[in-house]
């Protein structure tokens, strides 16, 4: 098992790490709209600005692990608020492309940090 840590993404706020490689595939931990060199400030913009964000750091951690959103499973995104889904997935959309990885999408009541949008990933790790 490896960790991954990059300073492309923000630094974990907790006692986790941002993703975890085992076996040939990286279990990212959720990202939220955290920027790398903002230490633990939130952007406070409206959703898609958060997704945007959201998706470079996945994409990021992604990348430190040897892997890249091509290479995404499987895909778990948290809402503050369902009625932003269709915002988030446009957002979630041109980050992937044509690439559709399986997905879950689940309204929660609260997320880290009051965010609105929250997204982690299960991914193969390119063979070199």
């Amino acid at each position: 098992m490896e960790l991954v840590q990059t300073k492309d993404a923000p630094s974990a706020i907790g006692p986790y790490s941002q993703a975890v490689v085992a076996n040939g595939i990286v279990y990212t931990s959720g990202q939220i709209a955290l920027t790398p060199e903002g230490g633990d400030e939130l952007l406070r913009e409206d959703v898609v600005v958060q997704t945007v964000r959201v998706m470079k750091n996945l994409e990021a951690v992604l990348l430190e692990a040897g892997s890249s959103l091509d290479d995404v499973l499987k895909t778990t995104i948290f809402l503050a608020d369902m009625d932003d889904f269709a915002l988030v997935n446009e957002v979630y959309s041109k980050a992937f492309g044509s690439h559709k990885p399986a997905r879950a999408t689940v309204a929660v009541k609260t997320l880290p940090k009051n965010a609105l949008v929250e997204v982690d990933a299960v991914a193969l790790v390119k063979q070199v």
